[in-house]
């Protein structure tokens, strides 16, 4: 299996964005939003001592949600470190990376790693519209030439310290001078961040790492952020792996005032949506200040955890199907099994068009017990209490009229050969 194809049959990973500003609790992009400059960030900095910090309990959290692999934030826009850099003592003071590396290996999960290529401490990244001090500039001249050693130095240390990384998520170009819509002066993409020579470095370094979309130069994935694809994504017509990554809660750093949390059934439900469109789902936890991940959002991952015990085969392994899904379904697919996920509860009956001469035996995943089908002549009239024939080639599965009580029904689908 190659590093596409693995990370392909994970589908399902844990982002995790945590730094000096989950003390703020005002989320990760507190300082552009404030304008906050060094001196004033600098108490969170001083205050983030993350004592109940566990990777291990994190990893278990997220194996028991059905994660495969995890993603950390190793140095945010705010240029806080988490691991004992030697280009910088922005740092924290023990390192936080390693532990969390070792926590996802010790589960069999991958280990992935995100850099952020924007740093707005680092004195020689050059003010623009994004950075805290776009308002009030220093006048001392900037050189990105300067800061462009520094990040391929940090990117160097992540990749020869830490053992092999699954992936890396470096983030983000905004060339064009627009970002999420909006004019931003001063945009950096592939020149200034040397992005073919990090690229080369990274191959060099870890041939088989993925590395992600965001250097303004090609990658081996794309990350669609905080939307649902509305199908399997292309790059000039042709199918790319892609990776979306969602908050549970609009917010990617911790974010105390935060309430506004997906369901259990949402999140679900987009993980689903993710495979059956042959993406990978990457869903972030933002832990506080003291290292916990905060209880809303480990009980959505345990709501997760429920549902994927019973159903993970349709996720892990799997993805799209040729076969098309009824209204209000998704399938998902893995050789000779069909899955069919059932959003919507439909009385009695749902029709699958296509697979009539397909259909071997069908079954609620949930608890191995049969569904019964039929197969309709199509010249059947409707009356009284019969329902019209279907299309041919349409297999009628036959539903109770209450529904499993799981979060989605998965009904799985055993196939005859072709």
């Amino acid at each position: 299996m190659n590093s596409v194809e693995r990370f392909q049959e994970r589908r399902f990973g844990m982002f995790v964005h945590w730094g000096a500003y989950a003390v703020a609790a005002r989320n990760e992009w507190m300082r552009n939003r404030e304008k906050t400059s060094d001196a004033d960030y600098q108490r969170y900095v001083d205050h983030f001592d993350p004592d109940l910090y566990d990777p291990a309990a994190w990893a278990a959290l997220g194996s028991e949600a059905g994660m495969r692999y995890g993603v950390l934030t190793a140095k945010h826009h705010d240029g806080y470190c988490l691991w004992p850099t030697d280009q910088t003592g922005y740092r924290s003071r023990r390192d936080l990376v390693g532990p969390f590396l070792k926590a996802l290996r010790e589960r069999g999960m991958g280990a992935g790693l995100y850099y952020s290529l924007i740093d707005w401490h680092h004195p020689q990244f050059p003010i623009d519209g994004l950075h805290p001090l776009r308002d009030d500039p220093p006048a001392d001249p900037r050189d990105i030439a300067v800061y462009r050693s520094y990040l391929h130095a940090q990117v160097r240390e992540l990749l020869t310290r830490y053992g092999t990384i699954d992936q890396l998520f470096l983030d983000f170009s905004y060339v064009g001078h627009v970002h999420e819509g909006q004019e931003v002066w001063g945009g950096k993409g592939a020149a200034d961040w040397g992005s073919a020579e990090l690229l080369a470095m990274i191959r060099t370094l870890q041939p088989g790492l993925l590395v992600n979309d965001r250097m303004d130069v090609p990658g081996d994935f794309v990350t669609p952020e905080q939307y649902q694809p509305s199908a399997p994504m292309t790059v000039d017509g042709k199918p790319v792996t892609w990776e979306a990554c969602q908050t549970m809660n609009g917010s990617w750093g911790y974010d105390r005032e935060n309430r506004d949390f997906k369901s259990v059934g949402l999140l679900v439900r987009m993980l689903i949506d993710t495979v059956a469109k042959d993406g990978n789902l990457l869903l972030n936890v933002g832990p506080n200040a003291r290292g916990e991940i905060d209880p809303s959002s480990a009980d959505r991952l345990r709501g997760i955890g429920r549902w994927m015990r019973l159903h993970q085969r349709s996720i892990h392994g799997c993805g799209p199907s040729s076969f098309t899904a009824p209204p209000d379904c998704r399938f998902t697919q893995r050789g000779d099994r069909l899955y069919l996920h059932l959003f919507a509860w439909p009385f009695d009956a749902v029709h699958l068009p296509g697979l009539a001469d397909r259909l071997r035996y069908a079954q609620f995943l949930h608890d191995g017990s049969e569904i019964a089908h039929e197969i309709a002549d199509p010249d059947r009239p409707a009356y009284a209490t019969s329902s019209a024939g279907q299309e041919r080639g349409t297999v009628t599965l036959l539903l109770p009229t209450q529904p499993p009580d799981v979060e989605v029904p998965v009904i799985e689908i055993f196939l005859a050969p072709s």
